[in-house]
């Protein structure tokens, strides 16, 4: 039986032309018919507030929570600003933290990566944003630091079209669907591991 594997994307940039929404959907056109990425959008998610944290959540924010939790694993791009994770992702990171002990990340694998103008690709952002989610005690992949310098210049059309870039978040992105796969789920109806297919051998 096929099984459908549900990565949700998020980007930490709101700009229309975003590096890392282009970025996430390369990816996404990548991906076997086996494998989903959605991205989902933080222009709607308020900042923190603790005093909303409770009866009065944003619906923007249980949204959020909610598409977390459907997920079987997330993928997080962000921008660097001013040597740290952008406030947007931070912001989303923060709330989806929430309740505390009952975060809907906990557990998750995650794959993050970075994209910058600069040739150090966001490296800073990157080690911030793998902090926080430590914090969170989200699963993160073993994978060696993804980070896209002079992304600019690796962008047509609003997709990533750098053979190596892509190469490498595939190769990423394999870790993460093959930790799903191995990773025990709470759903009574997958009780067991399945292989990654064969298929899985995306073409750049």
């Amino acid at each position: 039986m096929d099984v459908t594997v549900k990565i949700l994307g998020l980007s930490g940039s709101l700009r229309k032309d975003s590096a890392h929404c282009a970025v996430l959907r390369t990816i996404a056109e990548q991906l076997p018919p086996s494998v989903t990425l959605n991205l989902h959008e933080l222009h709607d998610v308020p900042p923190y507030n603790e005093d909303l944290d409770g009866d009065a959540t944003p619906s923007a924010v249980l949204a959020l929570r909610e598409a977390v939790r459907n997920a079987d694993a997330v993928l997080i791009g962000s921008p660097e600003y001013n040597h740290g994770m952008s406030g947007v992702l931070k912001n989303a990171l923060d709330w989806i933290s929430r309740p505390h002990g009952k975060s809907t990340l906990t557990g998750k694998p995650v794959l993050t990566f970075t994209a910058s103008p600069a040739f150090t690709g966001g490296v800073r952002a990157h080690q911030q944003l793998n902090e926080t989610l430590v914090a969170i005690q989200a699963v993160q992949v073993v994978y060696p630091q993804i980070v896209i310098g002079n992304v600019g210049s690796k962008l047509k059309d609003g997709l990533l079209v750098d053979k190596a870039a892509i190469s490498f978040l595939m190769d990423g992105v394999i870790r993460l669907v093959q930790r799903i796969y191995n990773w025990p789920t709470q759903e009574t109806s997958r009780n067991c591991c399945v292989q990654v297919s064969s298929d899985f051998n995306p073409a750049i």
